[in-house]
């Protein structure tokens, strides 16, 4: 099977050449998307099945054997990050039937969303540092021509902020690259958790890993550099917002945790304890930010900042518990994050606003719409027993064993004030009686286009629901992933066989 963890990236671009071979069609180029979206969420899902059952799985491209050839792992972490994009990427080609207008697919709306999915794919399984570098870039390049495709000076001006951060932070990388392969002479990185114990200059080890944690903090939104993504998620369409707040700043966290389990693991307690710190301060910073505004996609935009605080956390204590906690942390968030995203768009659709100030009714008007937004906002601020209170429960429980009082208060302070922001989204735009204007009443042809919008909201806040009733096999595939993580031979092995 070492074919299978080919097939998530090398889909979506073939699918991406075929739609740009039906530019003119839009129809056309819509049905292969679609397929080409349900294809993949398929073999996602037989990625995430065949490494449960059999293990990890590895493919040496071309047949170059590592560390000289490119390698594609598959490991639980990287199974379970393949299932969930490819299960957002299906929810959002669903929900962009309705929303993506002629004019946003003729700017290349579909072949951009599939190249951003193959390039997330390619960071989660990638086996080199070279490689993922690449990925990035991919995700860069597709990520800004979807944040500027309604040619709007708002989206220039969110995607400029973001392109000129994220160039920053490949410089970073980059740097990094060339420092970590002049010690070491490789990029792979199973071979560099091998050579790096041999190096003399720790010191200059431990700049160059304080280097990469700048570079992947940029991508995943830590404190202080975060300040690019609340400028820029707000701005394009909605669907583009769900992808972005449910993918990118986590192909960032999982950079981190790769490289500080597998890599830089020799000075654990200035590395992993700089991250703790970064942790608790981007869950503050985020969660003050979302409580200061009352644009729905802002408030967004600021929890995606807090919540990978929680994630960074569970990395930083280094414990099989506490990555546990960060593994299933990030399966809940990605799904939650995207959704609440996609109700921001069914909201601004029939109430004609991102303001809060400007919403109201729902619940009396729009009831199913008030459920789907309930389940993951209230999962997101830790209410029982949805997904998000046994990934807090986890985190904090696992911060507490190795007497972490000051970031598991910090936790749990951050979580009542995540309640504050959803409560305060719930009383204006749900509780609260309906604007002066009313609450816009959409026509037949809304209602159609508005079940497709809906489709993917109910099933994703039904995944919520199974992930928060039923979190034992979730639990235990996020546990199995952070046995892999603190025992890195299992990689090592996998990636290198007998060398």
């Amino acid at each position: 099977m070492s074919w299978l963890p080919v097939l998530p990236i090398i889909l979506p671009f073939a699918v991406a050449a075929l739609c740009l071979t039906a530019r003119k069609d839009f129809k056309r180029q819509q049905m292969l998307s679609m397929l080409g979206a349900m294809l993949h969420f398929g073999v996602c899902l037989a990625l995430l099945f065949h490494v449960c059952k059999n293990g990890m799985v590895t493919s040496q491209i071309g047949d170059w054997p590592s560390p000289f050839g490119i390698t594609l792992a598959a490991d639980h972490l990287s199974a379970i990050m393949v299932a969930v994009t490819g299960t957002l990427s299906l929810a959002v080609m669903l929900y962009s039937t309705a929303e993506i207008k002629s004019h946003m697919i003729a700017a290349g709306y579909h072949p951009l969303m599939h190249i951003l999915i193959g390039g997330v794919c390619g960071a989660f399984l990638t086996g080199d540092l070279f490689n993922l570098y690449v990925w990035f870039e991919v995700m860069l390049m597709a990520s800004f021509g979807l944040l500027v495709l309604g040619q709007e000076k708002e989206q220039f001006d969110g995607g400029v902020k973001y392109v000129m951060i994220n160039l920053f932070s490949t410089l970073l990388f980059i740097s990094g690259l060339g420092l970590l392969y002049g010690m070491t002479g490789t990029l792979n990185m199973a071979d560099l958790h091998l050579k790096i114990p041999g190096l003399p200059d720790k010191a200059l080890l431990t700049g160059v890993a304080v280097i990469f944690m700048t570079a992947f903090g940029i991508k995943a939104g830590i404190f202080p550099l975060f300040f690019w993504l609340p400028v820029s998620y707000h701005t394009p369409p909605v669907a583009v917002s769900a992808i972005l707040g449910g993918l990118l700043t986590k192909v960032g966290v999982y950079a981190l945790i790769r490289m500080f389990t597998l890599v830089f693991t020799f000075d654990i307690a200035h590395t992993h304890g700089l991250l703790l710190i970064a942790a608790g301060f981007t869950m503050v910073t985020g969660v003050l930010g979302a409580a200061a505004f009352n644009e729905l996609r802002r408030i967004l935009s600021f929890h995606i900042i807090s919540q990978v605080g929680y994630m960074v956390m569970g990395l930083a204590l280094f414990t099989p518990l506490a990555l546990t906690g960060a593994v299933f942390y990030l399966l809940h968030h990605m799904i939650v994050k995207a959704n609440l995203f996609l109700i921001s768009g069914v909201s601004r659709r029939v109430g004609g606003s991102f303001e809060l100030s400007e919403l109201g009714g729902f619940y009396k008007s729009r009831g199913f719409l008030a459920l789907l937004f309930f389940i993951p906002a209230f999962s997101l601020a830790g209410f029982p027993p949805l997904s998000g209170f046994w990934a807090k429960m986890v985190l904090i429980r696992a911060s507490l064993e190795v007497d972490a009082y000051a970031i598991a208060a910090t936790a749990a302070v951050v979580g009542l004030l995540t309640i504050y922001s959803m409560t305060k989204i719930w009383a204006e735009a749900f509780w609260k009686p309906a604007a002066a204007s009313g609450v816009s009443e959409i026509s037949g042809q809304a209602e159609t286009a508005g079940f497709w919008m809906l489709l993917p909201i109910a099933a994703l806040a039904v995944l919520t629901l199974i992930i928060g009733l039923a979190p034992g096999p979730f639990l235990n595939m996020a546990g199995q992933a952070a046995h892999e993580l603190l025992n890195p031979d299992i990689y090592v092995r996998a990636v290198l066989g007998g060398v």
